[in-house]
């Protein structure tokens, strides 16, 4: 699926990317080692571990922010909103990384704490990923490889850039359909309200947003936010929630490209999207000096005014 992937787009614009986030963040891309961080609330999924895992999970530090990778035990972390100013409603934040590594800050647990700030319970999805080499230095020579580009679709017409493999993402489903009904049993101890319960990812944590949107039988999301993801066509279910869809025209997986929104569109779904000026890829709640910067204020205001942060009254 053209919305799903770091890993199947071209090195160059990869790298161009991450220039920009260097830039934006202070913080150079090197790779370096880096200590598993605590996280003493995350809670394990029991969804199974990752077939042909070569290495258990590390955590490197790039860009400034704490990475994961190897992750083969799915786990969900709970950020629950002060009682005083909880609204009920609940938000499923998928972090980043190609399903190759996490961004769990950037992409997690600091968009985690601001939804909490702002009365919303969050709960950090740290899905299972792809296998990367064991060692860091393999893993860096791994990340440094130009990505084998797609085989041309046969009949396709001539010009049509062909679509990137689609990756197998049951583990990835799996997992967040357990921490849905993990959060959906806890409910009432977590004043969450099921039916405001939402998604929102950020790069392939927005592919797997709309992969459990088009693809799950037992996730009722009631709203989603793909950040970041990619743009292509989808065939909307009839179910579908409404859309809040953020990217930056200089994100290499915009691409001029407007698909899922008028997927949405004329699926006569609520759809709501900003194409900011500049951004670039993977810049989570927003760097300064940059358009993209004033997304998660916006996103609030269209929680509001659709009613997702006032009790919707029992049937």
């Amino acid at each position: 699926m053209t919305h799903m992937l770091l890993t199947m787009t071209k090195a160059a614009a990869l790298a161009s990317a991450l220039a920009f986030a260097a830039s934006a963040s202070g913080q150079d891309g090197t790779i370096y080692p880096l200590d598993a961080p605590s996280e003493p609330n995350s809670i394990p999924l029991g969804t199974g571990t990752v077939k042909d895992q070569p290495a258990p999970e590390s955590w490197f530090r790039q860009w400034g922010e704490p990475m994961a990778r190897n992750v083969s035990t799915a786990t969900l972390t709970p950020f629950l909103p002060d009682p005083a100013k909880a609204t009920g409603a609940a938000v499923i934040v998928a972090p980043g990384g190609g399903f190759r590594w996490l961004s769990m800050n950037n992409e997690g647990w600091k968009v985690a704490r601001a939804l909490a700030d702002r009365g919303i319970a969050a709960f950090v999805l740290k899905y299972r990923l792809q296998p990367t080499p064991g060692s860091l230095d393999s893993f860096k020579e791994s990340m440094s490889r130009p990505f084998a580009a797609p085989a041309p679709v046969p009949g396709a017409p001539a010009g049509v850039a062909p679509a990137p493999p689609r990756p197998d993402l049951s583990n990835q489903l799996a997992d967040a359909e357990a921490a849905y009904a993990l959060i959906v049993k806890n409910a009432k101890e977590w004043g969450v309200d099921t039916r405001r319960l939402g998604m929102v990812g950020f790069s392939a944590g927005a592919g797997l947003t709309m992969h459990c949107t088009l693809h799950s039988k037992t996730m009722k999301l009631a709203f989603i936010g793909p950040i970041y993801g990619g743009m292509g066509p989808v065939e909307v279910p009839k179910d579908a929630p409404p859309m809040f869809n953020v990217i930056a025209s200089d994100d290499f997986l915009f691409r001029g490209q407007f698909g899922v929104v008028k997927s949405w569109f004329d699926a006569g779904v609520p759809v709501e999207f900003h194409l900011y000026q500049n951004g670039g890829h993977g810049f989570g709640l927003g760097y300064p000096n940059r358009t993209s910067n004033g997304w998660f204020e916006v996103f609030m205001h269209w929680l509001d005014v659709n009613g997702f942060l006032a009790a919707k009254p029992a049937h």
